[in-house]
């Protein structure tokens, strides 16, 4: 089967597509042929070895507990382990990989079943893919932030693949939604119903005088101090993603900040696929989907990642691993 093998840390150049045996599936995983998988920041991250973190719990000088990237994956179930009890071959399924083996940018690949639910059937293999960690991120984080209609939330990085997700829930729920992203993704970041979109480029919303009773933080760019300052009174600020120095320190003085000044300052701890059944019930409402601006064939996820780590994907990047049309492929945005 073809592959694309991660066996150090460095660039996406440093990625290799080629040909490597097809695995077998242990007794209590599935065998998945894969449709489609989708870029995470946590994949680019990882392959460059970054945060030290990634290294501790993957091998430190190289690569050591997985050989090839990609925790979102969707495809069909063609073998299971004799202990399998929740899927039979035939079935199509998806879910977040990041708690196990990784292996999404390959043909095949053997997964817990654990980490797996089906697929729903009026969900594309592409849009399943492009859902599990990000919309989770977003849904986990927004949960954590106490949402509800009639606040004012503000998603910094809402153009990426866990912005395009909150803005969309926190629209649904019916919360004025502003987003900050550059320039380029600020047409997406109306599209999906924000009532404002701010360019970072040209404004800091922390300095802007606007108040906000959630803010979902994909980024981490600014001092907790200007966080602070852009909360309303009794607000809450959730970091879901971005510099690491910033949630450690978070993590050590959130909860004496958020006595201190009354406004809640906290991290998201994901949680994989937990939520999955939330997302599938707002995707058939019609209220929720994935935005998948960037298709890469299998071979080209090395320019995937280069782009992704460059900031040229709006959504989701999904890797097209084998070509299908599934009913419901039309709503994709």
């Amino acid at each position: 089967m073809k592959a694309v093998i991660f066996s150090q840390y460095g660039t996406p150049t440093d990625l290799q597509f080629t040909e490597v045996a097809r695995p077998a599936p242990r007794d209590n995983e599935v065998l998945v042929e894969v449709h489609a998988a989708s870029i995470n920041s946590w994949d680019y991250e990882l392959l460059q070895g970054t945060p030290f973190a990634n290294r501790l719990g993957f091998g430190l000088f190289r690569p050591t507990k997985i050989n090839s990237l990609g925790c979102d994956i969707a495809g069909r179930v063609v073998a299971v382990g004799k202990r399998v009890s929740k899927f039979k071959p035939g079935d199509e399924v998806y879910g977040d990989l990041s708690a196990g083996g990784w292996g999404g940018f390959a043909e095949y690949l053997c997964a817990d079943e654990k980490m797996l639910r089906l697929k729903p059937v009026g969900m594309s293999f592409e849009q399943a893919a492009a859902i599990p960690q990000a919309a989770l991120l977003a849904w986990q984080g927004l949960r954590k932030g106490g949402l509800h209609s009639g606040q004012r939330v503000l998603i910094n990085g809402a153009g990426g693949g866990m912005g395009t997700y909150a803005v969309q829930i926190a629209k649904a729920c019916g919360a004025e939604v502003t987003g900050v992203d550059s320039t380029a993704k600020l047409d997406t970041v109306r599209m999906l119903g924000a009532a404002h979109a701010v360019d970072y480029t040209r404004e800091d919303f922390t300095r802007a005088g606007q108040r906000y009773d959630l803010i979902l933080d994909a980024q981490a760019t600014h001092a907790l101090a200007d966080y602070r300052r852009a909360l309303k009174p009794g607000g809450t600020y959730v970091v879901a993603g971005g510099s690491i120095a910033l949630i450690m320190r978070l993590m050590l003085l959130g909860p004496l900040l958020s006595r201190i000044s009354g406004k809640r300052m906290t991290v998201l701890l994901h949680k994989a696929n937990e939520g999955l059944a939330d997302i599938e019930t707002l995707f058939a409402a019609d209220k929720v989907a994935p935005i998948i601006c960037h298709r890469y064939p299998l071979s080209d996820v090395p320019q995937a990642l280069a782009d992704f780590g460059a900031g040229r994907v709006i959504g989701k990047a999904v890797i097209t691993v084998k070509e299908s049309r599934m009913p419901g492929y039309a709503k994709n945005r």
